[in-house]
């Protein structure tokens, strides 16, 4: 199937442009300034948000083929790809951090993933932060390949017939595919902030907006890596830096999946006042440093900033890496 025949809006009708919504929130108002939620959380049900603009390009690209891609544990973006799998008919592998999982009932991620059809191949995580190494990956295919050639209706002949996502979907295709959220919000703010964990939606929205505009990325894992691979990706997709972005490193409260009382307390808070439930992995964080920055006199009065909310709440998760 060439990629242009995988018609995916027909397919699976995603709402794009995701709705833009004001909301009157006295901690930026005060400061003179609007704020808006860019609702990506709304596309799918299935493949809300970033996961969505990211795996679209990829789901073309592999035209069918088995799509092989890793995460850990609670990986929203196993889930996503599962679901695709599902609703488009094409099978898929999750390699999943963390051998001593193969022995364990399923968590509802991972049981998910496998209801949606993904095949689920443990790693131990030495094997898996090597991943990217060409001879541990070629290990990883052919266990893959072998896995489902033992399962019922699994039938494939060689590890070169996956299509490869890497962890979190970013790479190229999926930072290409971003810029379409950076196209959507030109001329609509001033700043746009997203909260990051592989630098792939920063890397597309950044391309995508208008000159003038600017991104903000809230990176919910430390380390201080994301501003490396978010460049990196940027030359890959696009050949070279471009746009203007920043990073803030100072919210991700100690980790992903970390939290601490004051972003607890301000995410209670803002879903209290607005009504709407705040994902605390990564939206409560944006929000959060938003609101921060607000304070510190960050942004000049008549400033309009759109948040861009790239999940939806979902079943708590432990400290594991995306």
């Amino acid at each position: 199937m060439p990629p242009e025949a995988l018609d995916l809006t027909a397919a699976l009708r995603p709402r794009l442009p995701s709705p833009l919504q004001p909301v009157e929130d006295e901690r930026f108002s005060r400061h003179g300034i609007r704020l808006l939620l860019k609702r990506d959380d709304l596309i799918h049900p299935d493949l809300p948000g970033n996961k969505w603009r990211k795996l679209a390009p990829n789901l073309r690209a592999a035209a069918g083929r088995p799509l092989l891609t890793f995460g850990g544990a609670y990986s929203n973006h196993l889930r996503a790809t599962a679901a695709a799998g599902r609703l488009l008919g094409f099978p898929t592998v999750g390699v999943v951090r963390g051998d001593e999982l193969a022995s364990r009932p399923l968590n509802p991620s991972l049981a998910q993933c496998a209801a949606d059809g993904m095949l689920l191949v443990f790693v131990d995580r030495t094997t898996y932060r090597s991943k990217n190494d060409p001879q541990v990956l070629a290990r990883i295919l052919g266990a893959a390949a072998e896995a489902r050639a033992d399962g019922p209706a699994h039938h494939l002949d060689a590890a070169d017939d996956f299509y490869l996502v890497p962890e979190g979907g970013s790479n190229a295709l999926a930072a290409r595919g971003c810029t379409a959220l950076g196209h959507e919000l030109r001329q609509l703010a001033d700043v746009v902030a997203v909260a990051c964990g592989t630098g792939g939606t920063l890397a597309g929205l950044a391309a995508g907006l208008a000159p003038r505009q600017r991104a903000i990325g809230f990176p919910v894992l430390r380390g201080g890596f994301l501003a490396g691979e978010t460049a990196r990706l940027q030359r890959e997709a696009f050949g070279g830096r471009t746009g203007d972005w920043t990073l803030d490193e100072r919210f991700h409260c100690g980790g992903y999946a970390r939290s601490t009382p004051g972003l607890d307390a301000f995410a209670d808070e803002f879903e209290a006042r607005h009504g709407l439930p705040v994902e605390r992995l990564y939206v409560a964080k944006m929000l959060y440093g938003l609101a921060t920055l607000a304070a510190e006199g960050a942004f000049p009065p008549g400033t309009t900033i759109a948040a861009v909310v790239t999940g939806r709440p979902d079943s708590p998760e432990p400290s594991e890496a995306p």
